[in-house]
């Protein structure tokens, strides 16, 4: 074990949640719209940022590049790309980010070139760039792959090209996007990803001047402008963060009004949770989720959007560990996402993983544990069990959850979860008996 996460989380269970609770902007829009900012040769103000690591990073990646970067308020920053200055962001704070990766495309399509470290971030299986390459060579650039990759356009500026992706990425079809934005002539994307965060980033950039059209389709067409200008924007609401609410309620019972959604997103993780006894109310920005009977079993697939999301799967399947009979998740879009099973586990879970498959028999209570994170969702997952278990729960490595949730435990207590957020002295931090 590392001392660099001395926090963790204590949650006594067993308390039905209540009430309301805001969503923040979407985590997966803003780690590619803050990249996005330097291909803009001016000032862009981005609103409803939400408060988390990965973006406080991806603040300090863009001012060490030369970019300036002034917070506003909580979730409202102004960023001035016109005295960039560097296309090498440092490998220290790179590898600590999975989203760094966005940093090639906006680099490459502003400057001509970019040598980026190989990202880091949570670990749910391999994560090749293959796809991203591939769409930076189709445009006329040199990448060469190692520890870091290092792009350059022939000429110095990248030339439009026609891209067909082998497999639908969210990260390649946002990566190609932001380089052809400033490109010689049209890129077109096909076999795209359409992920609500796809079409964010093709807002935000067209609202910056750039010709995006299609997003959300799959196939987008980027008509290159020669330059990008500032702007005001505001990021969507988080999807995966109000799916990761619902499925809490679902877990505990209660009913709370999820607010700040855009409900039309939601529908891939509604639909689920009606099957499993939710009754879902909609309105134009809310949704209101609630449970009072028993928790039914479902099974579910992951697949690219407008599927069921892989960053939701951990999150029901700690809910389903509490539902009659035996439910089924098959994840369809990570190799290696099963990795919390353990955790679960420990608190009196009934689960049995075979490849890409896990079989979750309910349990008619799961018991407080100590647990710990092994990535964002998974940790997310712990979270939810240690609401609905009976007894204490302690979850460790939250650093994990904090690279992607807004003010979590302070959200929670809104709701009348009983869970706080303490450190841990080093002499206590003993490394967990496996």
């Amino acid at each position: 074990m590392t001392y660099d996460d001395l926090n963790k989380y204590i949650i006594h269970g067993g308390r039905p949640l209540m009430g309301e609770v805001t969503i923040s902007g979407a985590k997966n829009a803003a780690v590619a719209i803050i990249p996005a900012a330097l291909l803009v040769d001016g000032v862009c103000r981005i609103e409803n940022i939400p408060q988390i690591s990965d973006v406080t990073l991806l603040f300090s990646i863009l001012e060490e590049l030369g970019a300036r970067v002034r917070v506003l308020n909580r979730h409202t920053v102004e960023i001035d790309s016109r005295h960039v200055h560097s296309t090498q962001p440092s490998f220290e704070l790179v590898r600590r980010i999975r989203a760094s990766y966005y940093l090639l495309g906006a680099l490459l399509g502003r400057f001509g070139k970019a040598t980026v470290a190989m990202p880091g971030g949570c670990n749910f299986g391999v994560r090749p760039i293959d796809q991203h390459v591939k769409g930076f060579r189709a445009m006329g650039a040199e990448v060469t792959e190692g520890n870091l990759v290092q792009a350059v356009a022939k000429g110095g500026r990248l030339t439009g090209a026609a891209v067909y992706l082998d497999m639908v990425s969210v990260g390649a079809t946002m990566n190609i996007m932001m380089a052809a934005a400033l490109a010689e002539g049209t890129t077109t994307i096909e076999n795209a990803a359409k992920e609500p965060h796809i079409v964010d980033l093709a807002n935000f950039l067209n609202a910056m001047g750039a010709e995006i059209m299609g997003a959300g389709t799959d196939v987008i067409k980027i008509r290159g402008v020669k330059e990008l200008h500032g702007g005001t924007y505001s990021v969507i609401p988080d999807q995966i963060e109000a799916g990761t609410y619902m499925a809490a309620v679902m877990a505990t019972g209660g009913s709370v009004l999820v607010r700040n959604v855009i409900p039309k997103h939601l529908e891939c993780i509604t639909a689920k949770l009606i099957e499993m006894g939710a009754q879902v109310e909609e309105m134009d920005d809310a949704v209101r989720v609630s449970r009072t009977g028993p928790l039914r079993r479902i099974n579910i697939k992951t697949l690219p959007y407008p599927g069921f999301p892989t960053d939701m799967q951990p999150q029901l399947a700690a809910a389903l560990c509490l539902a009659e009979g035996t439910s089924i998740i098959t994840e369809g879009v990570w190799d290696n996402r099963y990795r919390y099973v353990e955790e679960l586990r420990r608190m009196g879970a009934k689960i049995q993983v075979d490849g890409k498959v896990a079989i979750i028999e309910g349990v008619s209570e799961l018991t407080g544990a100590k647990v710990r994170s092994c990535d964002l969702r998974a940790g997310a997952a712990m979270v939810i069990a240690g609401l609905a278990a009976k007894g204490v729960t302690e979850v460790e490595e939250i650093a994990y959850i904090e690279r992607g949730y807004d003010n979590i435990v302070e959200k929670l207590q809104g709701l009348g979860a009983d869970i706080r957020r303490v450190t841990v002295s080093e002499e206590d931090a003993v490394p967990m008996a496996r």
